[in-house]
């Protein structure tokens, strides 16, 4: 081989990215994608840890457990864990309980994380919110439906995703120098939420709404006026979605009807069904606040304890709606490992919001926190499939957008 040859060979060798690299990144992308799709996380996940551990995560691990978001997601993991010695594991019934450690996900998808890499993540966890926002949009335009049936995604997760992509986009308003590109977020912001509307999930658009005035009263909380004007203009703006939305209008409706059939004594309605599930929760964590009843049990609780609590008052609703979770994040941990629990979730609450405001977006973590907290009391928002996962990779982008900025 000549000079020349042996030059441009060395090169080539040098120009192209590791096989181990490309398989980093080509793992990144897919998981920010294929997470949209809950079954392909028996691929996603573990192919994201093979990723971490072949790029040394082991001999990093002690800086990624200092870090202190990822200890309270092992405080809540470890309590779960501890549960199932005087719960145990059932042979059968729910085991949505297990979704929680799913949360653990952002031990290896921080690790990972670089200057090189963000591009791959960003644009693969952009590009899968894009096709699955088109998706849905398509279902509800072309079809008529509600949520997206390929993904196997009801209106709730839909709903959850417009109204965390909407407050992504006011955080982004709210952080951008640039008018001009504060003005696309919000408009962005304005589109998901008009989509929202369109879906079934009252609480979820709620909680939006109440996330995206948040965050505008923090952004222009020194210029009152400025912010009056923003909520005066988000309230018209909220009406006439509202009167052009039918499916908002025949949820209100439906609320009416579950109030009716409350009155009447009957329990079998979305309304109602929650109320009992609340009722029945907060009785068994009175009777057992230290330890709840353990890590796996609590919908075998519900489905027992109704047949007598309040002369049986509720033992019908298995027949309504199959049980799976207490539809309420609080309530649900408490019933698995008691009081220790629920102070483990607020915990977790306040590192999460912590996570993003040591990474400059304050007004983007308290806008996505109060939405994970208010969706949390009508429903188990952390074991949703999907969200967890999505507001982690948010997150995780947003810890090392800042920890590649500390290095400059």
């Amino acid at each position: 081989m000549t000079t020349n040859q042996e030059s441009r060979w060395l090169g080539f060798m040098r120009t192209p990215i590791a096989c181990q690299e490309l398989f980093t990144r080509f793992t990144l992308v897919f998981f920010c994608i294929a997470f949209w799709r809950g079954d392909l996380n028996i691929f996603s996940f573990p192919l994201l840890v093979l990723a971490w551990l072949m790029d040394g995560g082991l001999y990093r691990l002690d800086r990624i457990l200092k870090l202190p978001l990822v200890q309270a997601i092992l405080l809540l993991c470890a309590l779960l864990l501890i549960g199932l010695s005087w719960g145990g594991l059932p042979d059968s019934g729910p085991t949505k309980w297990l979704k929680y450690f799913n949360l653990l996900i952002l031990i290896p998808l921080y690790a990972l994380l670089n200057k090189a890499r963000m591009p791959w993540a960003i644009g693969g966890l952009v590009t899968g919110y894009l096709i699955v926002l088109s998706m849905g949009v398509y279902h509800w335009l072309v079809m008529g439906g509600q949520g997206i049936p390929q993904l196997k995604m009801s209106y709730l997760s839909f709903s959850a995703m417009l109204g965390t992509g909407a407050i992504v986009a006011v955080g982004f308003a709210c952080s951008s120098r640039s008018v001009m590109l504060s003005a696309i977020s919000w408009i962005a912001a304005l589109a998901l939420v008009f989509v929202q509307f369109h879906q079934y999930g009252r609480v979820f658009l709620l909680a939006a709404l109440i996330a995206i005035v948040l965050q505008a009263y923090l952004r222009f909380k020194i210029d009152l006026r400025k912010f009056a004007g923003i909520f005066l203009s988000l309230l018209i703006v909220t009406g006439i979605f509202a009167y052009s939305s039918p499916a908002f209008q025949e949820r209100l409706l439906l609320v009416k009807s579950d109030i009716e059939l409350l009155r009447q004594g009957h329990y079998h309605s979305s309304l109602g069904y929650r109320l009992a599930m609340w009722d029945v929760g907060l009785h068994a964590i009175a009777e057992r606040p230290l330890t709840g009843y353990g890590t796996g049990v609590p919908g075998h609780y519900f489905d027992t304890a109704i047949q007598t609590y309040r002369g049986g008052l509720y033992k019908d609703l298995p027949a309504f709606q199959k049980t799976s979770h207490y539809h309420n994040d609080w309530i649900e941990i408490g019933m698995h490992v008691g009081i220790s629990g629920m102070l483990a979730l607020a915990f977790l609450y306040w590192r999460w919001y912590q996570a993003f405001k040591r990474s400059g977006l304050s007004i983007l973590g308290a806008g996505l926190i109060t939405y994970i907290m208010l969706a949390g009391l009508t429903d188990a928002f952390l074991i949703f499939s999907r969200m967890p996962v999505l507001l982690l990779t948010i997150t995780a982008l947003a810890m090392s957008s800042h920890k590649q900025n500390d290095r400059v």
